[in-house]
C-alpha cells in the first residue's frame, strides 16, 4: 500500500478541506508555462546561434533553466519562493542578450507575474475574511437552532 501523506493521516471525516492560496496557484501557473517557454526559447537559440555558442552549452542552460522555474513551484510557498521567482523573471529577460525576442516575451511573463501575485494576494485576504465571517455566522446560528420551514409556530 502507497505511503499516506501527513494530509492524509490526519484527516477525519468531517473535516473541512483547508483552502488552496490563489496565489500560489497563480506563481506556479506562470512559472510552468515559463519552463515551457524556456525550452522553446533553447531551440530557437539553438537553431540560429548553433555556430556561435556550443549545442552543450546552449541545452544545458536552457533546460537547466526551465528546470529551474518549474522546480521553484514547489517553493512559491515559502517565504523566499516569491523573491526567487523575482529573480527568474529577471533572468528570463536577460536571455534577450542570446535571442532578442525574449526581452519582450520576459518583459511579458515578469508583468504576469506582477499580476497574479498581486491578484492572488487579493484573492487569498478576501476568501481568509468570508471565511471568518461565514465562521462567526455559523457560532451565532447553530445548527439544529433554526425551526424547520414548514413548521408552525406556536
Amino acid at each position: 500500500m502507497a505511503k499516506l501523506t501527513k494530509a492524509q493521516r490526519e484527516w477525519r471525516p468531517g473535516m473541512p478541506k483547508k483552502r488552496r492560496s490563489t496565489k500560489v496557484m497563480f506563481a506556479s501557473t506562470v512559472l510552468l508555462l515559463e519552463a515551457f517557454v524556456a525550452v522553446f526559447g533553447t531551440l530557437a537559440v539553438f537553431g540560429l546561434r548553433r555556430d556561435e555558442f556550443s549545442p552543450a552549452l546552449i541545452f544545458s542552460v536552457g533546460i537547466g533553466l526551465a528546470l529551474v522555474l518549474a522546480f521553484t513551484c514547489a517553493v512559491v510557498t515559502k517565504p523566499w519562493g516569491i523573491g526567487l521567482g523575482w529573480i527568474l523573471q529577471l533572468v528570463l529577460i536577460a536571455s534577450g542578450i542570446f535571442e532578442p525576442a525574449m526581452y519582450l516575451v520576459g518583459a511579458l511573463f515578469a508583468v504576469a507575474w506582477w499580476y497574479g501575485i498581486r491578484t492572488g494576494i487579493r484573492i487569498d485576504r478576501e476568501a481568509a475574511q468570508r471565511d471568518r465571517e461565514q465562521a462567526a455566522w455559523e457560532a451565532a446560528h447553530p445548527a439544529g437552532s433554526e425551526p424547520e420551514p414548514g413548521a408552525r409556530n406556536p
